[in-house]
């Protein structure tokens, strides 16, 4: 663990921050878990808890280690900005220093005002006990500068807040122990207004925790992660009541195929189509404590009930033809066609496509051409023998964009070609390997200008 925790702070020391692009994960310049997705305006942002690897003295080494937060933003869900560090645990006043147990967050806006709250370890246990409690940091903007209330949230212990503003304005606060807990909030947003209530109509075996309120058409989803048997998978109860009671409705995400022991999700609309953030383990898959975040569409049957979401790598929004394409991050993919890391030691580096008979395809859609004409493809690629790579758009036989010749090495390489056919608009594309070699493909981009051997 101490081998593959240092050289993952490796990876993570060559990172910057900025901007991201389309596909899952969504962050990839940090680990990052619990994300609370929020519309502000015509952006949505994530309020996630950020992952770090704990080392001696710093943390408890394989477990939960997160010092501060980030808040990232998007406007169409393809291009991400990391607005950088919003609030650090030794600048709160209340809090244990050296802690790292700034666990997952949610955010708010009221009457001009957004509200930050975060669940973290008090420093004077004689005030407040041992244990988590609650705290709200305030800002003019989403994305700060927060400051951060003197004390915690009183008669509120526990992880996981939540916030949830009705119709009529009233507020309300979740969170878990163990259990889902509710009450109502005064208009203030930092003090409870009703007593506590156990929302005790959920599936009374296993842990619950994560909650995220929301409404649709009357109806009141509260959503939860919960251990029905081993490990935690997303489920939903249904009430005509912000705080219920509720009943049991459905299954929201299955648990991970991989074993990540935990999910924490939101679930928001934006632009009229409503989404699942969610976090899970891609980009550190021997250590679950190392967690990325994830979005993917999430729909409704005409009663009102939830979809099933498939977690995918391909995610949501349209990637530009002119940036990489990650075609790793498929929609779907054929036989003889496998994903793997490009680098073990730099995890954020992503995958590779591995093609190892003719005809081993991998599917990529929405690919934004626009109005320009592309007349070069790149493709980053390995191939020991040599290799050859079609493009094609629309399906499997489609028109031929591109034959691309991957000559024979062991190291990345560039290799262009001339684009045989343009394209414009929004297009579905197809790699497809045309050689018994193995081939493999990082990424895939289009350039106006003109090829030239």
């Amino acid at each position: 663990m101490k081998k593959y925790a240092q050289n993952l702070l490796i990876a993570l020391c060559t990172l910057a921050t900025g901007l991201a692009t389309a596909q899952n994960p969504i962050i990839r310049n940090q680990f990052s878990a619990d994300p609370s997705a929020r519309v502000f305006g015509d952006s949505v942002y994530v309020y996630p808890s950020h992952d770090i690897l704990a080392t001696e003295g710093k943390g408890r080494v394989g477990w939960f280690c997160m010092e501060d937060y980030h808040v990232f933003s998007s406007a169409n869900l393809t291009d991400w900005t990391d607005h950088g560090m919003i609030l650090t645990q030794n600048k709160v006043p209340w809090v244990k220093p050296d802690s790292y147990s700034m666990w997952a967050p949610d955010c708010i806006e009221r009457n001009g005002k957004f509200y930050f709250y975060f669940p973290t370890s008090a420093a004077d246990t004689t005030a407040y006990g041992r244990g988590f409690r609650i705290g709200v940091a305030v800002a003019g903007k989403p994305t700060g500068p927060f400051i951060p209330q003197s004390e915690p949230i009183k008669n509120v212990r526990g992880i996981d807040p939540n916030v949830f503003i009705d119709k009529n304005g009233e507020a309300y606060l979740y969170w878990s122990a163990g259990n889902i807990y509710g009450a109502k909030l005064k208009p203030n947003m930092v003090e409870l207004d009703t007593d506590v209530k156990t929302l005790g109509e959920l599936p009374s075996k296993g842990l619950k925790e994560g909650p995220y309120l929301f409404e649709r058409n009357g109806l009141y989803y509260l959503t939860y992660p919960h251990v029905d048997n081993k490990i935690e998978r997303l489920e939903y109860a249904t009430g005509d009541n912000p705080l219920g009671p509720f009943k049991f409705a459905g299954v929201i995400m299955d648990e991970s195929p991989t074993g990540c022991w935990t999910n924490h999700h939101s679930i928001v609309q934006f632009k009229n189509q409503w989404y699942l953030f969610y976090h899970h383990n891609d980009y550190s898959p021997a250590f679950d404590k190392a967690r990325s975040v994830k979005v993917d569409s999430l729909f409704f049957n005409a009663d009102g009930s939830i979809q099933k979401v498939i977690p995918t790598l391909r995610g949501v929004g349209i990637t530009d033809a002119s940036k990489q394409i990650q075609i790793d991050r498929y929609t779907k993919i054929s036989d003889n066609a496998t994903i793997g890391f490009v680098d073990s030691l730099d995890r954020f580096q992503g995958w590779k496509t591995a093609f190892s008979k003719t005809g081993a395809w991998v599917q990529y859609n929405s690919v934004d051409f626009g109005d320009k004409r592309f007349k070069t493809i790149s493709v980053k690629a390995m191939a020991e023998t040599g290799g050859v790579l079609q493009i094609r758009t629309g399906s499997i036989n489609g028109p031929v964009l591109a034959e691309v010749i991957i000559p024979a090495g062991k190291q990345w390489t560039v290799a262009k070609s001339a684009i045989q056919n343009t394209r414009r608009g929004v297009q579905n594309l197809f790699v497809i390997s045309k050689k018994d070699s193995l081939v493999a493909a990082d990424w895939i981009s289009f350039s106006a200008g003109s090829f030239s051997k």
